[in-house]
């Protein structure tokens, strides 16, 4: 049976209610990629049906994509049957607008299903057996595992004493590299470099190794708050074999639609743009994005939200005498003094569902995602609980 958008609008309940945002951003998919959903961990525990799920699990916006990108992809729903490049809004269009916001040109940029393509892709592209991968430890897994799949040697550089990515080593070790993986802020420890220190490890990489390619994932750029960041866009665009990589997943609330980008010099990215997947934009992901884009207001009240939430969180461990690293993400990586396998299981008995192992540091930190205040605010009761600090109560036990 066909399904038009006005029947679609009317079976959703558009018109007697708003889109769920959270719907849209498909909360709580990044972790089933390592592990089986943790719902499955305790099934006979009994938990009052009134109270959901608590995921913060997947480091993703708990209110999804604000008001203006769920209005405009609804009015991309008539828009479905047509490929992106023969749609109202087009990839094409999209990248010029994403490079209009840079001052760059359409060239200047490459789609992807989410940043994950992006930096799977670069791997394929930039790396081989004898130009090895150059990348944190711990920091997103991706590169690396695609690393290991094709058979490119990985150089992992352990983190330093403050969790953040040891930038000296990273430049001695990119010698001979074909790519330099930099996660700015790191994920999964938090942490951020400033700018100066970037734009110097860029250039003693590409003095010393001329031929490798660095990119610099700033999945988390729109939760930072340290004023000695910025983004490392424009040295994208300035220097060859360098390059940004951005997703809507995170602050923008679009994890659900899968949309990310590439963005530097065109002659850089034109290596990547050879593995990028045809029509990876859907036509709902353009119409959100394009609107997004534009929604500077959302990414102001989302970070500033964020940045209560993530506070409140750190002080609760911070009272509790657990140290958490300095974070400018909307996650925090915290030392809990045991494995967090079992702080995570136990947890997930009363519904609070935590991320995955990070090593080397699984048995001693656990990645925490930040959800809502009232979220954390339920979390924290638990942690109290399974971390011995407060007799079990009503509250913590659903």
């Amino acid at each position: 049976m066909s399904l038009s958008r006005r029947a679609f609008m009317r079976t959703g309940g558009i018109g007697r209610s708003p889109v769920s945002s959270a719907l849209v951003a498909a909360r709580g998919r990044e972790a089933a990629e390592a592990e089986a959903p943790f719902s499955l961990l305790a099934p006979t525990v009994v938990v009052p049906p009134d109270l959901g799920e608590v995921r913060i699990n997947s480091n993703e916006n708990p209110l999804g994509p604000g008001k203006k990108a769920v209005e405009a992809l609804m009015a991309e729903f008539g828009q479905t049957g047509r490929y992106p490049f023969n749609s109202r809004l087009t990839e094409s269009a999209l990248a010029k607008a994403i490079g209009e916001r840079f001052k760059a040109k359409p060239e200047n940029v490459v789609l992807g299903a989410g940043s994950g393509e992006i930096l799977r892709n670069a791997v394929r592209a930039y790396t081989s057996a004898r130009r090895p991968l150059v990348t944190a430890m711990p920091s997103f897994e991706a590169p690396s595992r695609t690393a290991e799949q094709i058979g490119t040697p990985v150089r992992a550089i352990p983190v330093d004493s403050k969790m953040r990515i040891d930038l000296d080593q990273m430049a001695e070790a990119s010698k001979g590299a074909g790519l330099v993986f930099l996660c700015n802020p790191n994920n999964p420890t938090s942490t951020v470099h400033s700018a100066k220190a970037i734009e110097e490890t860029v250039r003693r990489i590409r003095q010393s190794s001329p031929d490798a390619v660095i990119l610099i994932d700033e999945a988390y750029h729109d939760y930072v708050t340290d004023p000695s960041y910025a983004t490392a866009v424009p040295l994208a665009l300035e220097h060859h074999n360098v390059f940004v990589a951005r997703t809507f997943s995170k602050a923008y609330g679009m994890a659900g639609l899968r949309l990310g980008y590439a963005i530097g010099q065109a002659a850089t990215l034109a290596d990547l743009a050879r593995y990028k997947l045809p029509y990876n934009a859907n036509v709902l992901a353009i119409g959100a994005a394009m609107a997004s884009i534009e929604d500077d207001p959302y990414i102001t009240s989302e970070r500033e939200r964020n940045t209560k939430v993530r506070q409140y969180t750190l002080d609760f461990f911070k009272k509790a005498g657990f140290e958490g690293a300095d974070s400018q993400t909307n996650f925090i990586f915290v030392n809990l003094k045991r494995p967090a396998k079992e702080v995570r299981e136990a947890c997930a008995k009363m519904r609070i569902l935590i991320g995955r192992d990070f090593p080397p540091f699984e048995k001693t930190h656990m990645r925490i995602s930040m959800g809502t205040m009232e979220e954390m605010e339920r979390a924290t009761q638990v942690f109290s609980q399974v971390l011995g600090l407060a007799p079990a109560t009503a509250a913590a036990r659903g």
